[in-house]
């Protein structure tokens, strides 16, 4: 079974840095996406970016564009978001989640597979 699993939250000030790691087993074709999102209390979820397995494109929406980055780790099967320039609205619970897709990165996706979560709190 597909199961996805977050690491690296944590605190951090303003300005500072923290990646994320979201590992990925049981997915057997290599056409699938990796989405990032994350729900800040009270608040809806919100899509952060899209990973495209297929050729490795990556898609942001706009407030993290420049901040946050997307990369995999192919013999670990891990996907990382690298966060820097955090802000206090950052904060939030981060999720990682996964789709089959055959296309280039985007963030029009439905995912089927989530994670548990792991809490990143930006605060001085």
């Amino acid at each position: 079974q597909v199961q996805l699993v977050e690491s690296g939250g944590g605190q951090v000030q303003p300005g500072g840095s923290l990646k994320l790691s979201c590992t990925v087993s049981g997915v057997t074709s290599d056409y699938y996406a990796i989405g990032w999102f994350r729900q800040a209390p009270g608040k809806e979820r919100e899509k952060i970016s899209c990973y495209s397995n297929r050729d490795g494109t990556t898609a942001y929406t706009d407030s993290v564009k420049g901040r946050f980055t997307v990369s995999k780790d192919n013999a670990k099967n891990t996907v990382f978001l690298q966060m820097t320039s955090l802000k206090p609205e950052d904060t939030a619970v981060y999720y990682c989640a996964t789709t089959p897709w055959w296309g280039v990165a985007t963030l029009n996706l439905i995912y089927d597979r989530w994670g548990q979560g792991t809490q990143v709190t930006v605060s001085s």
